[in-house]
């Protein structure tokens, strides 16, 4: 009876600590998961840099206020031409690539 019964014991001897660390295993990864720092699900702001600094992007225009700059970008996108408007460290400026910049400083004028 002996003999029969130890193989059943051990396994149950070996099962609860090695269960035990699995789960902590478990827990250290989803913890480590949670806090580490990747990618975040909120955007951060953005931010501003120099006019020149925007890659392809000329300047076309430099308002005064970011209101003004929201109605010439929304007046070259009206007319077809793809524009945008960057918070620089020097004001908002219009911003479009180099190929619309004459016809968006035409319609600017």
């Amino acid at each position: 009876m002996l003999a029969s019964g130890a193989p059943s014991s051990l396994l149950e001897y070996w099962f609860a600590p090695l269960l035990a660390f699995a789960m902590v295993g478990v827990l250290a990864l989803l913890l480590r998961w949670t806090f580490s720092r990747g990618a975040s699900l909120v955007t951060r702001r953005p931010v501003r840099g120099r006019a020149d600094e925007y890659g392809l992007l000329v300047v076309v225009s430099e308002p005064a206020t970011f209101v003004e700059a929201e109605l010439q970008r929304r007046q070259l996108v009206d007319a077809g031409v793809r524009a945008t408007l960057a918070p620089t460290t020097d004001g908002p400026r219009v911003l479009v690539f180099p190929e619309d910049e004459g016809v968006a400083r035409a319609l600017l004028r």
